[in-house]
């Protein structure tokens, strides 16, 4: 969602209080996204927390049955 509004890491950051590095950390999977932090970045990125908490969710997938 960063990258499709053309946000670089620091302008994210900016927006949102959550410091570059840990933005930098959750993008590659080395930290956890959370709940709250979800929160935080789906209002500034304008978008539902659920696009961020489970970014490649498919209601039609058989196999989370």
């Amino acid at each position: 969602m960063r990258e499709l509004q053309e946000l670089s890491q620091n302008e994210l950051s900016a927006r949102t209080g959550i410091s570059q590095s840990t933005l930098s950390a959750i993008e590659n999977d080395r930290v956890n996204l959370g709940v709250e932090r979800a929160k935080v970045l789906a209002r500034a990125l304008r978008c539902h927390p659920a696009l961020l908490v489970f970014p490649g969710w498919d209601d039609n997938d058989e196999s989370v049955a």
